[in-house]
């Protein structure tokens, strides 16, 4: 069976797989693993803890502190997959998931032609595949420097620059903070919906162990819990651009939208170091224009747009997204229509992405391991 991305979700799927002696090959479109890890910003951290951040069957360690740096992240799975002698080949991008044409399992059409086949098949593929930018109108008579949150990966290039920052996610509100203390010299936060923010831990206690401890209650009991805490451990904003929002953090979370945990967002707002304007509405010339009017000429834009999960062009043809783009099931559950066809490491969770990927896999390699008739191959030795 074949594991498409060579990432946390791919990786934990392949050992999983493998411990239960099913032999699964993933397969990677860069040359190595934890492409899109490797390419994210310089200063980025895990926002969980290392404790709760580790894949099964491999602690991370103790010497990445509590809260695991970029690079560490990169070296911890290059580690997995060497200590877990997983079967990896790189350079591999498939285009095209299909049924097979005997009706058994399904065909991956890859690059160089390849045709493979494979009785199950699991999309590892991630949420940050494919960078968004928004078609804004004059975008490209721009004539300042524009790029995407996924080209961006130090201040010191904007270093005296003014700069707009637009997105107020995990990553706009991390990149404008490391502008300002790169030297920037002036930094704007174009908001277009006010987000919710979380401390990332007080007095020693992680949000992460919150989101654990919450994720089973009913959304409306955590709206009004995490509005509560709210007012306790952050401070109002409203005067500075950034209201409390007016709905609950939980709700959103259902709905896509994670809360931005604070890494110096909360003092550089409150202090005026950078500065929030609305949302973006178009380029003219050297100029961008806001929903409320203004118009700023900044030197640089970063789009802190997200991404596409890009499953369309996969598998959009098997009527097995949702009308976000996203897969209809996750985990061990397949399509009505798509048996055998995995889906991992397309939610946002409160408890951490990492960690539920790694319980995932193991319910993955569970229900491949009892479906009888299954023809998959076996491990030897």
């Amino acid at each position: 069976m074949y594991i498409i991305g060579a990432g946390p979700a791919g990786l934990a799927a392949a050992h999983a797989l493998r411990s239960r002696g099913l032999r699964a090959v993933v397969l990677e479109r860069a040359d190595r693993v934890g492409a899109s890890w490797r390419g994210h910003y310089e200063r980025l951290h895990l926002h969980t803890t290392r404790r709760l951040s580790a894949l099964p069957d491999l602690p991370m360690p103790r010497r990445f502190g509590r809260w695991v740096s970029r690079d560490n992240v990169v070296r911890y799975l290059e580690k997995y997959a060497e200590h877990h002698e997983l079967e990896i080949v790189t350079g591999v991008e498939v285009s095209r998931v299909e049924p097979a044409p005997d009706g058994t399992g399904w065909l991956l059409r890859a690059t160089g032609g390849r045709e493979l086949t494979g009785a199950a098949v699991v999309v590892a593929t991630g949420l940050n595949h494919t960078p968004r930018l928004p078609d804004w109108p004059g975008r490209d008579s721009f004539t300042g420097d524009l790029l995407h949150a996924a080209a961006y990966r130090a201040p010191a290039p904007y270093a005296g620059h003014d700069v707009l920052v637009v997105g107020v996610g995990n990553t706009g509100a991390e990149i404008a903070v490391d502008l300002v203390e790169g030297g920037a010299a002036r930094v704007r936060l174009s908001v277009r919906t006010a987000p919710h923010i979380v401390r990332r831990s007080t007095a020693g206690w992680a949000a992460q162990y919150t989101g654990l401890w919450v994720r089973r209650l009913p959304v409306g009991l955590v709206d009004r819990l995490a509005r509560v805490l709210a007012r306790v451990s952050v401070p109002d904003l409203a005067a500075r651009g950034l209201p409390r929002p007016d709905t609950g953090l939980y709700s959103r979370v259902r709905e896509g939208a994670i809360p931005v945990q604070d890494v110096g967002i909360i003092d550089a707002v409150r202090t005026g170091r950078v500065e929030v304007v609305a949302a973006v509405t178009e380029f003219d010339g050297a100029d961008v224009l806001l929903a409320d009017g203004s118009r700023i000429t900044p030197d640089t834009v970063v789009a802190a747009t997200g991404y596409t999960g890009a499953l369309e062009r996969l598998v959009g043809h098997l009527d097995v997204l949702d009308d976000r783009g996203g897969p209809v099931t996750h985990g061990p559950r397949t399509p009505a229509n798509a048996p055998g066809l995995y889906f991992t490491g397309f939610s946002l969770p409160l408890s951490g992405t990492i960690r539920e990927v790694g319980l995932d896999a193991q319910k993955i390699a569970r229900s491949i391991a009892g479906q009888k008739g299954l023809r998959v191959s076996r491990v030897v030795g």
